[in-house]
């Protein structure tokens, strides 16, 4: 019976140093690509009902849907683990959770609704192009939210 080659003590700690280094390298890349989106919506005017939310990318692909409790009259929403990328968002505050906004007979909401950017809707919903913001690290975005 011939005996079994063994590996050199020296080359063992070699290659375990390199495994060491090669974690302590990417440890940092898996860390940083991974980015949290948090919105917060202030201004609700109760805290029935939950917040819907729609995030969708710069070719306005939708990305998320997110359904959130709402507690002292503000909804705070995480979004993890998002790529960097170009997004914008709708919400608003379903009140009587039929997971729709409801508008009255001329098409104006009853319920709380806005946007990412928080921008001016004079005649309607801004462009798309307005809600736009660019994510490259986690993010905190602060949203109003519009009652009629």
């Amino acid at each position: 019976m011939q005996p079994k080659p063994t590996i050199p003590v020296s080359n063992l700690k070699m290659k375990n140093k390199f495994f060491i280094a090669l974690a302590l390298l990417t440890l940092p890349m898996i860390t940083f690509s991974q980015r949290t989106l948090r919105i917060e919506i202030e201004g609700l005017r109760n805290s029935c009902g939950q917040m819907q939310l729609e995030l969708k990318n710069e070719k306005e692909k939708q990305i998320k849907v997110v359904t959130k409790s709402i507690s002292n009259n503000i909804c705070i929403i995480f979004i993890e683990d998002i790529k960097s990328g170009k997004y914008g968002f709708i919400f608003f505050h379903d009140e009587n959770n039929n997971e729709k906004l409801d508008v009255n007979g001329l098409g104006i909401p009853k319920e709380g609704f806005g946007y990412s950017n928080n921008p001016k809707n004079y005649f309607g919903p801004p462009s798309f192009n307005k809600t736009i913001f660019e994510l490259t690290d986690s993010k905190i975005v602060k949203c109003k939210i519009t009652y009629f």
